[in-house]
């Protein structure tokens, strides 16, 4: 192999290195989600909406049938939370929502018909 050749050889070498770990550490900003995108995703979830005066409605009447799920992380829930409500860290992505299906499942438990709120 010549000289030139492995010059070249070895400078596309550095320049895929520096290229592939330049993408690899580019900061990553989230989309700020909109209230359209909230309503979107709950019409694609099938969820409802609910105001927090109807909710605090709903929570006076029967504290018991309302199961209150703080999504937030552990140590955010540490800091000060709805009373009542019980911690399930998760983020809000899809693919989290996906892996964590089933270990939601057993923290909801068996009873279909409780109204639970995610916030």
């Amino acid at each position: 192999m010549s000289g030139l050749r492995k010059a070249l050889l070895a400078l596309a070498a550095v320049a895929l290195t520096v290229g592939s770990l330049l993408h690899a550490n580019q900061e990553v900003v989230p989309k700020t989600a909109t209230w359209q995108d909230v309503l979107t995703e709950a019409k694609q979830g099938d969820y409802r909406i609910i105001d927090t005066d109807k909710l605090w409605d709903r929570y006076k009447k029967d504290p018991g049938k309302t199961l209150l799920v703080d999504t937030r992380q552990e140590w955010e829930y540490r800091t000060g939370h709805i009373k009542g409500a019980l911690n399930f860290p998760i983020e809000p992505t899809w693919l989290s929502r996906w892996r964590n299906k089933g270990a939601l499942g057993k923290f909801l438990g068996p009873d279909k018909n409780r109204f639970i709120v995610f916030y």
